[in-house]
Parts: C-alpha cells; sequence; structure tokens
C-alpha cells in the first residue's frame, strides 16, 4: 500500500520544462496573452510583440534578437519573460554606457547582453508573467536559474530588465538583481473633470502659456480630433509611419528610428483596439491630417509614442502630444499618461519627473562588484536630480509647497 501511494505521489507531481523561444509565432496566442492580458500596460501582448518581429522591426539583423523564456506545465504555459539577445544598447532609453565603457577599460567583454523590456518602448510595466494562483517566487527561481545558465552558457555579460513594474521589484530583488534608479515624466489625474481643472495646476503664467499655445493651433486653420478602435480608417496607419518616419530623420542619428512601414500597417485591424490617433485637420481639407500622434491605451493607463506632420505648424507638437490626449484622457477616466521619451518640453506641461526602476545582473565578478559599490550612490544622485526637476514646476505655489 505504501508503494502505490508514492506511485500516486509521484504521478501528480507537476511536471515542468523551460523552453526558450526566438518568435512569438511559435506561441500559442491565447496563452501568452492569458498571461499578459492582467497587465496594466499593453506593450508585452501577443500581438504586439509578434508584429515587432513579423514587421522586422525587432530582429537579429536589428540588434534585437528575441529569445522569449517560457515555463510549460505539460502542455501548458504557465509563466514567460519576453527576452532579447543584444549587440548594442540602441532603442532601450536607459543610457548604460557608462557601464559598457568601464567593462571595456577592465577588458571585459560587455555585449551581447540579455535584456527584458518590450522593444523601443520606455514605459513602465516588465515583469515575468505568470499565470494567477501559481507560486510567484518559486517560478521566478526557476526562471532566474534558466536565464544564470543561458547566460554562462553563451557568454552573456549580464542580464537586465528595464521599466519594471514597481510592484515586482522586491519580487526580483530577492533573486539577487539590483535596482538602478531613473525618472519618466507621467500626467496622473487628480479627480479632473474638465481640461479646465487641469489648467488650474499652473500659475497664472503658464496658463495663460497653455491657451496661447492651444490658440496658436487654432489660428492656423487647425482642429484636432481623437480617433480610435473602428473609427479610424486603414489609410491613417502608413499615413502614421510617414510622419514617424519624417520626424526621425530631422534629428538624424538621435533619431530612434526603429520602427518599419509594415509595423505601423499590421496594426490595422488586429490592434486598432488599443490605438488612439489625435490628428490635426486643416478646414480646407477636413480629409487628410497634416500631422498626427500615435498613443496606446489600456484601461485606465494612456501612453504616447511617436508624432509627426507635413507641415510646421506653432505649438502643434504640444497641443497633438499633451493637450489633446490630456482632454481626451480626462474625458474617458484615464489615470495616468505617460507621454514617452525625454523631458525637454514635458516638465513645463503638468508632467512631474516620476521614479522608475531597471534591475541588473552581471556575470563577471568585477563589473558586478563595482557596480554593487556604486549603484547606491548613482541613486541617491538621480533622486536629487528628480527632487530638483519636481521643485521648479510652473505649478501654484501651493501645489509645488
Amino acid at each position: 500500500m505504501k508503494c502505490s501511494t508514492l506511485a500516486m505521489v509521484e504521478q501528480l507531481k507537476p511536471r515542468y520544462s523551460i523552453a526558450w523561444i526566438n518568435r512569438m509565432a511559435e506561441i500559442p496566442q491565447a496563452e501568452w496573452d492569458a498571461l499578459a492580458m492582467p497587465l496594466k500596460t499593453p506593450f508585452f501582448e501577443w500581438e504586439w510583440l509578434n508584429n515587432m518581429e513579423t514587421s522586422g522591426s525587432a530582429t537579429a539583423r536589428s540588434g534585437w534578437l528575441p529569445n522569449h523564456l517560457t515555463v510549460w506545465r505539460d502542455r501548458s504555459l504557465i509563466a514567460a519573460a519576453p527576452l532579447y539577445v543584444k549587440g548594442h544598447s540602441y532603442g532601450e532609453f536607459v543610457f548604460d554606457h557608462q557601464w559598457a565603457d568601464l567593462a571595456t577599460r577592465l577588458g571585459i567583454e560587455y555585449y551581447p547582453k540579455l535584456l527584458g523590456m518590450s522593444p523601443f518602448t520606455p514605459a513602465e510595466g516588465y515583469r515575468f508573467l505568470i499565470a494567477p494562483g501559481e507560486d510567484e517566487d518559486e517560478l521566478t527561481a526557476m526562471m532566474v536559474n534558466a536565464i544564470d545558465h543561458f547566460c554562462d552558457r553563451n557568454q552573456i555579460s549580464g542580464c537586465n530588465f528595464l521599466y519594471i513594474d514597481p510592484e515586482w521589484r522586491p519580487v526580483i530583488e530577492r533573486h539577487g538583481f539590483s535596482s538602478w534608479l531613473h525618472h519618466s515624466f507621467i500626467w496622473q489625474n487628480q479627480g479632473f473633470q474638465t481640461f479646465d481643472d487641469y489648467l488650474n495646476l499652473f500659475n497664472a503664467n503658464q496658463r495663460r502659456n497653455v491657451k496661447r499655445e492651444r490658440k496658436a493651433v487654432e489660428k492656423a486653420g487647425l482642429s484636432l480630433r481623437a480617433l480610435t478602435g473602428e473609427a479610424i480608417p486603414k489609410s491613417l496607419f502608413p499615413l502614421m509611419y510617414a510622419f514617424y518616419s519624417d520626424t526621425c530623420d530631422k534629428f538624424g542619428w538621435w533619431g530612434s528610428k526603429y520602427l518599419t512601414r509594415k509595423f505601423f500597417e499590421q496594426l490595422y485591424p488586429r490592434y486598432c483596439h488599443r490605438v488612439l490617433f489625435i490628428a490635426a485637420y486643416n478646414e480646407q481639407d477636413p480629409s487628410h491630417p497634416i500631422g498626427m500622434s500615435f498613443c496606446l491605451t489600456k484601461g485606465d493607463h494612456l501612453y504616447g509614442r511617436y508624432w509627426g506632420a507635413s507641415q510646421d505648424i506653432d505649438c502643434l507638437h504640444f497641443d497633438a502630444c499633451y493637450y489633446t490626449p490630456i482632454e481626451w484622457a480626462i474625458s474617458q477616466g484615464i489615470q495616468i499618461f505617460d507621454p514617452g521619451a525625454g523631458g525637454q518640453h514635458k516638465k513645463r506641461r503638468g508632467f512631474p519627473a516620476t521614479p522608475n526602476y531597471s534591475v541588473h545582473r552581471f556575470y563577471h565578478p568585477r563589473l558586478a562588484q563595482i557596480f554593487r559599490s556604486y549603484i547606491n550612490e548613482v541613486n541617491e544622485m538621480e533622486q536629487r536630480e528628480i527632487d530638483a526637476i519636481n521643485k521648479v514646476l510652473p505649478f501654484k505655489q501651493e501645489i509645488n509647497n
């Protein structure tokens, strides 16, 4: 009887297997999305990541070799981590060049490295995707162990997870990763009912400035429309690529032109439900926008991604990328608006510097020791910068205090 009981226990013991997969298309969409859909962010959904690959945007040729870690119980996907083997640091927006330069001086090969993030997307929310009801710590330990072995076998210098979900940070830190502090510029809905409520945050001078900038767009004979879901014409997706491409080209080497025309075209029709276009139309030609911004939305979050225009219209950028999206966000009950990378224009328009973290593990003992020794000092300097930025935002005095 004892032998029979033991055999039954062995038979019922979960059978886990790990698989490294180089193409999202090889993973059943329904199983992946069962893990990704509960997240606040849309950037780890199967359709988005698969489009990155099939469009030729995130590929080995572009220096983003997909190498996704999956955990299966029998034939059911119970955990996953979108990962990429990188031969450079472009498209990440976490600037680790100082660590790469240090590694070079120490005679350590910094590249390739293993990276966890949604390609070219500096938006908070990365974490391991784990099915509800599973033991997160057990699966995290299993996945970290698999990553360690992979990096050892392939002489990978380090593993880096960027723009992580703040709730996941203590989980991954328990498994030996060190946190590096950064900041983004994030708008938060403070119970606004109207756009005027948002304007009331600012001091009198900045309120006048915002109204002047919106008036400049109106005087140019433009009207802005928010288009979502089925209301978006198919023709606007390749047009958005043309605007995006032109904007990137204007900045030359720093233009961050990573996405292909095919990527934008493939958003239609399967991802329209996530897309928000803010389209600027001229009164004389109300059918063809002369400029657009491209945002994504999920739940109570809004994310600004790209923008462009065929004409240089004073203040159109501010209205299409900030003011009209904020107006739309208030009307839809959006609580968080992340307008994208950079902060030069955002600071003055109600986007405070907001902390976010990346987490890192280096496998060379010397590089790991130096990182751990200095990262607290680096983080303290970053926190002082965040405090300094937010101290001079153009809000009313009582809000700044």
